[in-house]
């Protein structure tokens, strides 16, 4: 190099899953991108000696629905440095990027459109929306729930239109919580994103194991999709919305794919869900399709686990956005600690949190405020799924992360941070410099202890840090050094497509 760089990491194994490199050696940053990967780097106004620890590339979250600072701050410490709301999304974009940059994010964000958003404010007049809460709060709402017309459908798909102008990352649909929805509303939004060329990211309607009288099974209606429209549909955490029939779905996904449509999937190494308490599939009435009973659920703002159908019926009537946790699995069970791993050691399966916000108890503090103060409520998965997915993909029961595990260390890391990054690169030139360790690239890297690295965050516990991340920059500045928040350190940019 010719010019002293801003940042040099020195000595650390570094990981490329792209290339191939995996190699001690130095990386060197200047002005928020990688110069240089080598040896002998001279020294930079920030050296940190990294022997030991792995350096890699930043993870690329997918489906991440806390997007303040606060909630972003566990993220770094798990190793995020680009979180994105594309599940859900927000409608409008421009809102949610302005709020964004106005109080500075400590990692990188963008949002998909929100079909969700579109179809509450065309059927029921209710938005402009701009915030998560804002769509829990109206789950349950009739108008969300019943078929639209054809004016109606041309509304949402004319409101959805106008967000992909402005640069949305593609299309969220939260179809499971409107289950009355026509398919052919579904299939539009499909070839609006595939005209858009941009993904759509669904969280499925019901399955036909679950609701054998639903009007189309929620995977075949993904594939359907992608065959009948030639969109790239993304299927948000296949996990949850599968269980115990993952093998099924998996199945349909590959058929799919072998033919030649674009279907991808991510999952989150959890046994228990969250979401807005008034969810369709959490009626008392329907409980029984998943194999739940109240008890199953706990409820976020009070902490209790729900006591009986009737206090079910009341928490959704006085209080349906809500959050609260879904014990779907047993994870000390081996038979389903087995199905919470398909998912995630599928092909080419993507590591995503559906990160949540978090519920106080009382007063909400700043979000600024570090450390956290205790009492607040969310599902560890906000603060621990990259941490917990080193642990359970890649390393043996009693090793290392790198020392075994169902996929190793480097296809782990492919699947948290350049599969994601590849997902989005066709209609968003930022995600074609994240994800990779190479020279040019987004310094936006991850520096962690294989030793030591594991998540810390419990049901008990949601919002422990995982430990072992030493260093996460973003855009080259340091925002977690010495396994501790840099306060002040706010990089994050905005993430958003070209249109066509």
């Amino acid at each position: 190099m010719t010019t002293r760089p801003d940042v040099v990491l020195r000595g650390g194994r570094v990981i490329d899953p792209e290339t191939g490199l995996d190699a001690v050696c130095d990386v060197a940053v200047s002005a928020g991108r990688i110069a240089w990967i080598g040896n002998g780097v001279a020294s930079a106004t920030v050296d940190l000696d990294v022997a030991g620890q792995v350096v890699t590339a930043g993870f690329v979250d997918l489906h991440s629905h806390t997007t303040g600072v606060a909630g972003n701050r566990l993220r770094v410490l798990d190793g995020v440095t680009t979180a994105l709301e594309l599940e859900s999304g927000f409608t409008p974009v421009s809102l949610a990027y302005e709020y964004c940059a106005a109080e500075g994010r400590p990692v990188n964000y963008g949002f998909a459109a929100s079909w969700a958003h579109a179809r509450m404010e065309a059927l029921g007049n209710i938005g402009p929306q701009s915030r998560i809460d804002n769509f829990w709060g109206n789950i349950a709402a009739p108008a969300f729930q019943r078929p639209a017309s054809p004016a109606e459908l041309t509304a949402i798909a004319s409101m959805l239109a106008a967000e992909l102008a402005d640069g949305a990352l593609g299309v969220g649909v939260l179809l499971g919580y409107a289950p009355h929805t026509d398919p052919q509303e579904y299939l539009r939004v499909a070839a609006l994103a595939s005209e858009a060329g941009v993904p759509t990211f669904t969280h499925a309607r019901d399955l036909a194991d679950f609701v054998p009288a639903t009007v189309i099974d929620g995977a075949e209606e993904i594939v359907r999709a992608a065959g009948e429209t030639g969109a790239h549909m993304h299927y948000c955490h296949v996990n949850s919305t599968s269980l115990r029939h993952i093998d099924r779905v998996h199945e349909l996904v590959n058929r799919a794919q072998a033919a030649g449509s674009r279907v991808s999937t991510e999952a989150y190494p959890y046994g228990s869900g969250m979401t807005g308490i008034g969810a369709a599939f959490l009626a008392p009435e329907r409980l029984g399709e998943r194999g739940l009973v109240p008890s199953d659920l706990t409820y976020a703002p009070t902490g209790e686990q729900v006591a009986s159908a009737e206090r079910l019926r009341e928490l959704r009537a006085t209080d349906p956005g809500g959050l609260a946790i879904i014990r779907h699995l047993d994870e000390s069970d081996p038979a389903d600690r087995d199905f919470l791993l398909r998912p995630l050691t599928f092909p080419d399966a993507i590591v995503a949190s559906d990160a949540m916000p978090l519920t106080w108890p009382g007063e909400i503090p700043a979000e600024n405020v570090w450390p956290l103060p205790p009492g607040a409520f969310t599902h560890p998965r906000t603060a621990g799924t990259f941490s917990r997915a080193l642990r359970l993909l890649a390393a043996d029961a009693t090793g290392p992360v790198g020392s075994g595990g169902p996929l190793g260390l480097t296809e782990t890391l492919r699947r948290c941070s350049l599969l994601p990054a590849q997902l989005l690169a066709d209609r968003v030139p930022a995600m074609r410099r994240k994800g990779r360790m190479q020279p040019g690239c987004d310094a936006d890297i991850v520096v962690f202890d294989p030793a030591n690295v594991r998540d810390q965050a419990t049901y008990a516990q949601p919002i422990r840090p995982s430990a072992g991340i030493t260093h996460v920059l973003v855009n080259g500045t340091l925002v977690v050094r010495d396994a501790a928040i840099v306060p002040d350190a706010l990089p994050g940019r905005p993430i958003r497509a070209t249109p066509r």
